[in-house]
């Protein structure tokens, strides 16, 4: 069928072009998305350009077509016979180390014989490359000292210089014979390889070539040695032999992917290519080509997002420059679904077809899953350290057991009912004398959906990370500013989580839809930037030295504050900037460390503390039973939580002190029937009585915070 025929027909809605020839056929830059072009013969097909979304090549034939095929072979027969008329001359060059007349002679020949032994000791366990790069520094360098020699030689005397020169002349004719020879030799066993001809052997087509030319460079060297034609042409056959077999052994692991021979294995299948199917700057994206022969195609498509390449045959033998394909491991993951217990470390899968694979146990670290299609895949005890899985499909898929440390994912990510009991988010312990790589859940199973609903957090949040505290007014104004420069777009504090170490992270909830990264950048930038102005400003109006913004700092990070700032949000849906800073301001001042009224401060405390015991022992006195009985139970409840918390956090400087009081505060509002006893027990008996009846460094902090509570 004419390619004009199959438009016609596609264009008239047709989509059905099973089984047709389109041998030699033209869709270049058509676009023919969701035809079906399952078992066709597309030998030489050129669908260069076209858009081919969703189009189905199950089991199409493309390569070349036979007459191209021919062509290609006879040209690496020609390359071969190259390569034997070289093999041939440089056999007989080495004859002349017997031939004792002639010291000039045997020098070339022993020269000529070092330099091809070396080559091919080099090319064998190193590859051709370096063996043509070490050959040629040698050669170079060897040149150099024979050149210096007869410079001195001609100085000294015509003997020496005409001996060097003889030496220059050689090295000068070995190493690009041996490249001569080797070069077109490899290459011509590589080709035949490259284009898998049906019943053709590699070496069936270049030896004859190769012998060929061997007789050839014999005959062309045979006047130099006149008394010997029949044992030149042998020896010659004999060297091209030898060579030959070098070559072959070269050209066979260049095209089982030996890295050594990568630059040959793409060589050769570029040539191969010439005139077959080509699929190059297509959008093959949805594409099947589920059992296709892929033999001599040229598959560098523009996006390959979600194509099927399962059970696909010759897959190997396609020309696929820089995409997905170019991974011998992935080729094999992608044609049979089976990575089980395989390292795909760092590895490309953007956008592949994975539905229904095998992938227990694999280790898939760094690597970029996205867009990549794996739903009701086995990923039980996967590693995804770090992957990339933006738009990543994992719906129905088994992830028991898998590794999420640090996995990155959005909401395109989609996790829709995954299989999962369990999962690791760190790769390995923390402290290494312990097996905690912190199991979600802590202990038991995920129930149905709960394992999405733990990433929903992530999916829909911008993790704010503050590793030296946080000034709230700069967070505040950084905070309008960003939702102003990204129209408008509705940010909502979420959470605020003490990390230690001086480390705070705050979530903000965005739109699904939203740009996270730009609200990202963007407040990290003018966050810099407002922290900078309040450090002028501060240090304008207080003339505060580095100390006094540094206690500032640790005052405006105080997280009884933040939590009754983000409470307010919460309630009212408005901060108001002007009065925060306000409030932090009184609260810095009021912190202030005035060396003129120490000593009074002093005296006034410690009256007010033997005042306080007083009042104390009368008012627990005064009390009835119930009310003491209440006192007493909600002290110990608030004592135990002193304790725990105390434990969990640092409380080494004011600022820890002030996050474990702050947390102290969070739960006991969050218990009704707690703060109902701590109510009654503030009415009952004053701070003082609760002061005395709890034992914990921290309880005058804490009276401190709540002690407004009785006026409730």
């Amino acid at each position: 069928m004419k390619a004009s025929e199959v438009i016609k027909r596609y264009q008239e809605g047709e989509r059905n072009f099973q089984r047709v020839n389109l041998r030699g056929q033209s869709f270049k830059g058509k676009d023919l998305s969701g035809a079906d072009f399952s078992e066709a013969d597309i030998l030489g097909t050129n669908f260069q350009d076209a858009i081919l979304r969703g189009a189905k090549f199950r089991k199409a034939k493309t390569g070349l077509q036979k007459g191209w095929a021919i062509f290609l072979l006879l040209i690496s027969c020609l390359i071969s016979g190259i390569g034997g008329f070289v093999s041939g001359y440089l056999s007989v060059v080495v004859l002349l180390i017997f031939d004792s007349n002639n010291l000039e002679n045997q020098i070339v020949g022993w020269i000529t014989l070092i330099f091809l032994i070396l080559f091919y000791i080099l090319s064998w366990y190193k590859g051709l490359l370096f063996g043509f790069g070490a050959i040629a520094i040698a050669g170079a360098i060897a040149i150099a000292i024979a050149f210096a020699f007869t410079i001195a030689g001609a100085i000294a005397g015509a003997f020496p210089g005409a001996f060097a020169f003889t030496i220059a002349g050689a090295i000068a004719g070995a190493f690009p014979g041996a490249i001569a020879f080797a070069f077109p030799g490899a290459i011509a066993f590589a080709f035949p390889g490259a284009i898998a001809f049906p019943g053709a052997f590699p070496g069936a087509i270049a030896f004859p070539g190769a012998i060929a030319g061997a007789i050839a460079g014999a005959f062309a060297f045979a006047g130099v040695i006149a008394e010997a034609i029949a044992g030149i042409i042998a020896i010659a056959i004999a060297g091209a032999l030898i060579g030959t077999i070098i070559n072959f052994y070269i050209a066979r692991r260049a095209m089982k992917g030996d890295s050594r021979e990568a630059w040959m294995r793409k060589f050769a299948l570029a040539f191969a290519s010439i005139g077959g199917t080509t699929f190059y700057n297509a959008d093959l994206t949805d594409a099947d080509f589920t059992g296709a022969t892929l033999k001599n195609t040229d598959l560098r498509g523009k996006s390959f997002i979600r194509v099927c390449w399962k059970d696909t045959i010759k897959l190997d033998f396609a020309r696929v420059g820089k995409t997905l394909l170019a991974q011998s491991e992935v080729r094999e993951l992608l044609i049979t679904g089976n990575g089980y217990h395989k390292s795909y470390i760092g590895a490309n899968l953007r956008g592949a077809y994975l539905v229904g694979a095998n992938l227990n146990k694999a280790n898939l670290k760094y690597a970029d899953l996205s867009e990549a299609t794996l739903a009701g895949a086995n990923l039980d005890k996967i590693n995804l350290r770090e992957v990339n899985a933006i738009g990543t499909n994992f719906t129905h898929s088994y992830m028991t057991g898998a590794c999420v440390e640090a996995w990155n994912i959005d909401s395109t990510t989609k996790l829709t009912d995954v299989d999962c009991q369990f999962i690791y988010l760190l790769e390995y312990p923390k402290d290494e004398r312990s097996d905690n790589k912190e199991r979600r859940p802590s202990s038991g199973e995920f129930q149905p959906g709960e394992f999405t609903k733990l990433f929903e957090e992530v999916l829909d949040t911008v993790d704010l990370i503050f590793r030296d505290g946080v000034d709230w007014k700069a967070f505040v104004d950084a905070f309008d500013k960003v939702q102003v420069e990204n129209e408008g777009t509705p940010l909502e504090l979420q959470s605020i989580e003490n990390k230690g170490d001086g480390v705070v992270v705050i979530k903000v909830k965005v739109p699904l839809d939203a740009d996270k990264e730009k609200i990202h950048q963007d407040f990290s930038e003018i966050y810099k930037l407002k922290l900078q102005e309040q450090e002028k400003r501060y240090k304008a109006e207080l003339a505060a030295k580095d100390r006094e913004i540094e206690i500032y700092r640790e005052n405006s990070t105080n997280m009884k504050e933040i939590a009754i700032i983000l409470a307010n949000q919460t309630n009212q849906n408005i901060i108001n900037n002007t009065q925060i800073e306000k409030d932090m301001s009184q609260n810095f001042n009021t912190n202030q460390f005035n060396p003129n009224k120490s000593n009074i401060n002093i005296a006034t405390n410690n009256e007010n503390v033997q005042q306080g015991n007083e009042n104390a022992t009368q008012n627990i006195t005064n009390l009835t039973t119930e009310q003491k009985q209440n006192l007493k139970e909600a002290a110990a409840e608030i004592q135990e939580l002193l304790e725990q918390l105390s434990q969990t956090y640092p409380t080494n400087t004011s600022k820890e002190k002030n996050i474990v009081v702050g947390e102290v505060v969070d739960r006991i509002e969050s218990n009704s029937t707690l703060k109902t006893k701590v109510i009654n027990a503030l009415k009952a008996g004053g701070v003082e009585a609760f002061k005395e009846a709890i034992d914990n460094p921290l309880v005058n902090i804490l009276m401190a915070t709540i002690e407004g509570w009785k006026e409730e």
